[in-house]
């Protein structure tokens, strides 16, 4: 198979889809690669690493989605890659489909079958694609909601470990999954006063059992949600349905509830966001105000550490991409349900609920295409 590995074109994105690993992998396979030139200097690749890898470099992405049968990216596909789409061609990357109408009916138009790596399962119910973006994403939104709280950013001025005498800031994680679970550990380790809310008894129980004296936990009612919001300094959204969009948790009327120049994190932003009032932004112009409140909502976090990002992602995302490869689409998704709960659209149809929920527009069984 051909696989080939475009430039990430998303505004600040610098991760790439294939590392020169992951290449050598694949060519020792017996499949061609082919990247776009300079497709992984934003993550510390060059041409000469993919080249020594046994790949071959072309100058432009048309030439790239021309060549390839498979497209290997990080993010979902631009309105100018869309186009580029053929029909029978496979797209390997996130997609984030729910909150987003467009690339939706564009990927449908093209014919093309896309696999997205956020809805792609694994026996014990996670998400083994999205988990590394995640664990990276939840460790930086302390760091970047520490950034967001200094006064010459907007925030209240408070600084995440205090010092003697003046108490550290309250920081709410909502969600207590993979994203939350990270941003807790590195909130409390910057010497905040953590709590995280989330609604599944089991996950409070264990998250008290491994980090009971590290950062505390709590039921995530309506209630109780908005009560401890008020207190805080920060809050990370880190709730997530797969595939579907994200629950709004605060809404526009509360924000006046909330401390002047608190900030919100939005890491569910890719989904839509989880605050009435998230919109995404980008590592360039990452926060805005509204109601005196302060939002941080980029939609590629993991983009701002592109190399760990980008190695981190390519070793979840090799077996897939060769077992595709080796296999095909279609044998591939067959002999592994958990790939194949990653199918999003095949050849005009969508084939994933959440979306279609989300959308309004019908659903045709993914398992019936691999019959």
């Amino acid at each position: 198979m051909k696989i080939g590995c475009p430039k990430e074109i998303k505004p600040q994105e610098f991760r790439v889809g294939m590392t020169p690993n992951a290449a050598r992998e694949a060519v020792s396979h017996g499949h061609e690669v082919i990247i776009e030139t300079n497709a992984g200097a934003g993550a510390g690749f060059d041409n000469a690493d993919y080249v020594d890898a046994g790949a071959r470099i072309v100058d432009t992405a048309a030439e790239v989605f021309a060549t390839a049968d498979m497209i290997v990216k990080v993010k979902e596909p631009q309105a100018i890659e869309r186009k580029m789409l053929r029909e029978g061609q496979l797209l390997f990357t996130y997609l984030h489909l729910a909150p987003d109408p467009d690339q939706t009916h564009d990927l449908l138009a093209s014919g093309a079958t896309c696999i997205a790596y956020e809805t792609v399962t694994d026996r014990n119910g996670g998400l083994p694609l999205l988990a590394p973006m995640s664990e990276v994403a939840g460790r930086l939104a302390p760091q970047v909601g520490a950034w967001t709280l200094q006064k010459a950013n907007g925030g209240r001025g408070v600084l995440m470990g205090g010092v003697p005498g003046v108490g550290p800031a309250k920081v709410l994680v909502i969600g207590g999954g993979v994203v939350g679970t990270h941003a807790a550990k590195i909130a409390a380790g910057m010497g905040a006063d953590v709590t995280v809310l989330d609604r599944s008894i089991p996950r409070l129980r264990y998250l008290d059992d491994v980090f009971g004296g590290t950062f505390k936990n709590s039921y995530a009612s309506a209630g109780n949600t908005i009560e401890l919001a008020r207190q805080a300094d920060m809050i990370i959204g880190a709730v997530l349905i797969p595939g579907a969009a994200a629950p709004k948790l605060i809404s526009r009327a509360q924000l006046s509830e909330l401390k002047p120049g608190a900030a919100l994190v939005d890491v569910a932003i890719d989904q839509g966001g989880c605050f009435e009032t998230s919109k995404a932004t980008t590592h360039q112009d990452p926060i805005y105000e509204v109601d005196g409140i302060m939002h941080y909502c980029v939609a590629n976090m993991p983009g701002a550490v592109a190399r760990t990002s980008t190695i981190a992602l390519g070793n979840a995302t090799m077996p897939f991409m060769l077992a595709l490869a080796d296999k095909g689409w279609k044998q591939a998704c067959a002999d592994d349900v958990h790939l194949l709960n990653g199918l999003n659209v095949h050849a005009g149809k969508l084939t994933y609920a959440a979306v279609g929920e989300a959308l309004g527009l019908d659903v045709v069984s993914a398992s019936q295409l691999v019959q």
